[in-house]
């Protein structure tokens, strides 16, 4: 405990990359407006870098006051590891995969979906995949399969 106590959080123990935000977050919560799942690394003692979601809540003692700031974080490394190898076996699975967000525009695009269609996912992102990728022959019946998916 007496590594860290009094220590700077921000400054001793944070990455060069996310010392602003982690601290604009903490800056926030002293001012009564608190912050959820904020992601960020953290470096351990030991120098490994472990993934961090943080609740940082305004802590006030009986009058109302702020005083402080309560972090309460959860080690994620483990789900981003898991999510991280997840694209990476849709990416380079042998079949065309595509995902849509709930306004039913492209959020996933794998490459054999890029090698059997022709567009990148640059071009498709964020597009619409009915109204721009889907034969007028099949709209309706695409359409109708992505809203029973999607509700």
């Amino acid at each position: 405990m007496d590594e860290v106590i009094g220590k700077n959080l921000v400054q001793e123990f944070i990455t060069k990359e996310y010392k602003s935000a982690v601290k604009s977050v903490l800056d926030k919560a002293m001012r009564g407006k608190e912050t959820a799942n904020f992601e960020f690394p953290l470096i351990t003692k030991n120098g490994i870098r472990i993934e961090v979601l943080l609740n940082a809540t305004t802590r006030r003692d009986e009058q109302g006051n702020v005083i402080g700031v309560v972090g309460i974080g959860q080690d994620i490394t483990g789900r981003i590891a898991q999510e991280r190898e997840y694209s990476k076996l849709i990416d380079t699975a042998n079949a065309p995969i595509f995902g849509v967000d709930t306004q039913g525009c492209v959020n996933v695009w794998n490459q054999c979906a890029m090698r059997l269609v022709g567009y990148n996912t640059h071009e498709v992102m964020g597009h619409s995949l009915v109204k721009e990728f889907i034969t007028d022959d099949f709209k309706t019946a695409v359409q109708t399969v992505l809203d029973r998916a999607l509700s």
